[in-house]
């Protein structure tokens, strides 16, 4: 048996992981969001597809979530302190 396997490192750390769920979170909600509006009837015209939520906040909140999973992959918990190099 060997005692000195080296265990299997993970590529993110714990809270890494957690704030990409936070940012897949806010994704789906700005999706959630946007959806709707449509009119059963294709012959009839809704204007509830051009209102404020699903113009402006739904795609704000995807480009939001977006943001916060880029940080999520770019964060590096794991500061090198080594100056002399």
């Amino acid at each position: 048996m060997k005692n000195n396997e080296q265990q299997p490192e993970f590529l993110f750390d714990k809270i890494n992981y957690k704030i990409l769920l936070i940012g897949i979170g806010v994704i789906a909600l700005g999706f959630i969001l946007m959806s709707g509006g449509g009119s059963d009837d294709p012959n009839v015209f809704s204007e509830d597809i051009f209102n404020f939520r699903r113009i402006r906040l739904a795609p704000t909140t995807v480009l939001i979530g977006f943001g916060i999973t880029i940080y999520a992959i770019l964060k590096n918990p794991k500061k090198i302190a080594n100056s002399d190099e």
